[in-house]
C-alpha cells in the first residue's frame, strides 16, 4: 500500500481507534450481541441522531454500502480514459465482491461471520414482544425462518406469559458469540478499495468533465463512509468486535494487492539482473 492509500489507511485506523476509545471511556456503545439489549433503542437515540438506527446514514447508505460502492466504482471506471480502464480494476472489484458475499451472505451455506458467531458460543435467539427471549435451534437463524406459536408451537411451551396476536411472527437472530462488526468490515474494505481506484484517476494530467464528476462522487462517498465508520465505532458493537471488523476489512483489501506486489517484485528483480549484466 502506498501514496494516498497509506494516508487514507492511517486516517481511517486513527478515526476508528479514537472513536472506539471514546465509546469505552464514555460508555456510548450498545452491545449488539446481547439479546436483552439489541432489540431496544440505543440509550442515546433521543439525544444523539446517529445513535438512532433509523437515521438516514444507516438506512439509506450503510445498509446498502456495497451497492453504493459498486455504483461509484463503475461510474469512475466507465468514464475513465482507455489507458486506465483496465480489466485488472474490474477483477479487483470482483474479488472484493466475492469477499463481501463469503463473509456476510453465503459460504457453502451460512456466511463465514455467522459460522464464527456460533463457533464462539453464539446462540439463535428469538426476541418476544414482552422483552424476553428464547433460544431456538441455530438452523432457524441460518435459514432466516419466520417463527410463530402457530408454525412452531414446540418452541413456545415455556413462554406461558406470552400471549401473541394471531398473526405475530418474528425472525430469530444470532446473539452472544463474537459478532464481528459487519459494518466496520464492509466500510473499511469499501474505503480502501475506492481510494485505490481513485488513485488511477489522480495520476491523470487531464480529465474529461464526466470523469471529473465521477472522481468527485467517489471522493464524496469515501467521506460518507468515514462518517459511517465514526458513528458505528461510537455507538455500536463491543470494542473487540469493531477491531476484528477493521482487521478483516483491511486484510480482504490487501489480498487484491498481491498481483500488484508480485509484479513489482518481478520488475525489481529484472532491473537488478539487467544492472548486473551491464556491470
Amino acid at each position: 500500500m502506498a501514496d494516498v492509500r497509506l494516508a487514507v489507511f492511517a486516517a481511517l485506523a486513527s478515526l476508528a481507534f479514537l472513536a472506539t476509545v471514546y465509546s469505552v471511556a464514555y460508555n456510548t456503545y450498545l452491545d449488539t450481541s446481547n439479546p436483552l439489549l439489541t432489540h431496544l433503542p440505543h440509550p442515546l437515540s433521543k439525544s444523539h441522531y446517529f445513535a438512532n438506527k433509523a437515521n438516514v446514514l444507516n438506512v439509506y447508505f450503510i445498509k446498502k454500502a456495497w451497492g453504493w460502492t459498486s455504483a461509484a466504482f463503475f461510474f469512475s471506471w466507465i468514464t475513465s480514459p482507455s489507458s486506465i480502464r483496465t480489466r485488472e480494476r474490474v477483477v479487483k472489484w470482483g474479488v472484493q465482491t466475492g469477499m463481501w458475499l463469503i463473509f456476510t451472505a453465503w459460504f457453502f451455506g451460512p456466511a463465514v461471520l455467522e459460522r464464527l458467531i456460533v463457533a464462539s458460543g453464539g446462540e439463535c435467539v428469538l426476541s418476544l414482544p414482552t422483552g424476553d427471549s428464547i433460544t431456538v435451534p441455530v438452523e432457524l437463524c441460518f435459514t432466516r425462518s419466520q417463527l410463530s406459536p402457530a408454525s412452531h408451537p414446540e418452541l413456545f411451551v415455556t413462554t406461558s406469559g406470552f400471549a401473541p396476536s394471531v398473526d405475530w411472527r418474528a425472525i430469530p437472530r444470532l446473539r452472544r458469540g463474537h459478532d464481528v462488526s459487519g459494518h466496520i468490515f464492509l466500510l473499511t474494505m469499501a474505503i480502501l478499495f475506492l481510494t485505490d481506484q481513485v488513485r488511477y484517476s489522480l495520476r491523470l494530467t487531464h480529465r474529461r468533465t464526466l470523469h471529473t464528476i465521477a472522481v468527485a462522487a467517489n471522493v464524496i462517498l469515501i467521506a460518507i463512509w468515514f462518517l459511517a465508520t465514526y458513528t458505528t465505532c461510537l455507538y455500536f458493537h463491543e470494542p473487540f468486535e469493531k477491531i476484528t471488523g477493521f482487521i478483516l476489512g483491511a486484510a480482504c483489501f490487501v489480498i487484491t494487492l498481491i498481483p500488484e506486489v508480485e509484479a513489482a517484485e518481478k520488475q525489481s528483480m529484472a532491473e537488478k539482473l539487467k544492472m548486473t549484466k551491464e556491470s
